[in-house]
């Protein structure tokens, strides 16, 4: 696809997936109106469909328009337009259920695309990013059986779920009129989950692979994904630690989590800042491991002068804690205040010796060179000193100090 054409189509596929969804939103908004039935969307869904369309269709567009053989901008494009296409459907379904106009058949149709279209989001970018990640080209031309079998497994899971007969999952008042009753359609179903499934696990293996032969370039790219991966789970675990308590803030956490995929992956392949992903690994660990040790020691220090103030002063513990708290309160926030800085030294310093141990040899090296340097006035001796210093850092293939005749002679 020419470089001209390739902008002009991703940003109309842009433009018909936002047009699509506007008229997801106002049917649903039509349906809501008539009070007759249940909304296709509550606030959270309408929120993540829309965030979802946004995020993909746009991240897909910037990765189309500069790299059109890249397969990944166009399958977020299509993402982006799936999802559009499913609010527009589901939204009508419901809309004509609530009493509205149009012809049973198109809402029959309609339903039964809401219905199964979902799962397109969760294999296809799972699935497919990870085995054709960065370049939208497979690792090798052996892994050519993989992305056949995951495309067998997506198609097999999806058309038996499409064609399974009796009423739809979401609409219970329609009965799916594409199904089939066969009892091969069940094997069908499961073989191409496990088959969709497998290829997911093989395609994460593929970008280890990737990352072993991979470039400087490439190598970073990888970083950024595995480090957007990261993120994700460990936010999508949190907020569902969160639900159990909170449950819309649990998942609305989740829901945004989940849009780190795509923001992620456009950042690598456009090369955005991309060597700056060392410096966000490292501050993520340090100040992650940081915010979990103070959050450990205010709980267990407000707890320990509770149980304190309790034997001292013989007051049953429930009775002393809301009058001891404040005063726990206060003492805990000073404790951890105070040991803020050397905590973060040495997590810092223990994570550099752990996985950047030639930065941290390097920055060793320097300081003791700089000590050094300090006290020493032979020139001889620190011209030694500083072409060992830059062999050892920098590890150039040759290296050697020229100083001037007036130098020399000073000395």
């Amino acid at each position: 696809m020419s470089t001209r054409v390739a902008p002009w189509l991703a940003w109309s596929l842009v433009k018909l997936s936002v047009v699509l969804l506007v008229g997801g939103i106002a049917l649903d908004q039509m349906a809501r109106s008539t009070g007759l039935g249940r909304p296709y969307y509550g606030p959270v869904e309408a929120a993540f469909v829309l965030a979802t369309v946004l995020t993909f269709s746009v991240v897909g567009a910037i990765i189309a328009s500069r790299q059109p053989r890249n397969a990944i901008g166009w399958i977020f494009c299509g993402i982006g337009l799936v999802a559009s296409l499913n609010s527009l459907s589901g939204s009508y379904a419901v809309y004509r259920l609530a009493g509205g106009y149009g012809p049973w058949n198109l809402a029959e149709t309609a339903a039964w695309y809401a219905s199964w279209s979902w799962t397109l989001w969760l294999y296809v970018p799972t699935t497919f990013l990870l085995l054709l990640f960065p370049d939208g080209r497979l690792p090798s031309p052996r892994w050519r059986p993989v992305g056949w079998c995951a495309a067998l497994g997506v198609i097999s899971f999806v058309a038996g779920y499409a064609l399974n007969p009796g009423p739809l999952e979401e609409f219970p008042r329609i009965t799916n009129p594409y199904g089939v009753d066969s009892p091969i359609l069940g094997a069908v179903t499961i073989a191409g989950a496990i088959l969709a499934t497998a290829s997911m696990v093989v395609s994460a293996v593929s970008l280890i692979v990737r990352m072993r032969r991979a470039g400087r370039v490439e190598r970073q790219q990888i970083k950024w994904l595995a480090y957007g991966g990261a993120v994700v789970v460990g936010t999508v675990f949190v907020g569902g630690v969160i639900a159990v308590w909170i449950g819309e803030v649990g998942i609305s956490l989740i829901v945004i989590s989940l849009l780190g995929v795509p923001i992620f992956t456009g950042v690598a392949i456009a090369r955005y800042r991309l060597y700056d992903i060392d410096v966000v690994i490292n501050r993520t660990l340090v100040y992650g491991s940081l915010t979990a040790l103070l959050a450990a020691g205010y709980v267990a220090t407000i707890m320990a002068f509770q149980r304190i103030g309790s034997f001292v002063y013989q007051v049953p513990f429930r009775a002393l804690i809301g009058q001891e708290s404040a005063l726990a309160t206060v003492a805990a926030t000073l404790a951890m205040a105070a040991l803020f800085n050397p905590l973060r030294r040495r997590i810092q310093s223990f994570i550099d010796s752990r996985f950047y141990r030639s930065k941290y040899d390097a920055r060793k090296t320097l300081e003791k060179f700089s000590s050094k340097l300090r006290d020493e006035t032979d020139l001889e001796v620190l011209n030694d000193d500083l072409v060992g210093v830059v062999t050892e850092t920098m590890q150039p293939t040759h290296v050697s100090l020229w100083l001037p005749p007036e130098i020399r002679k000073a000395e």
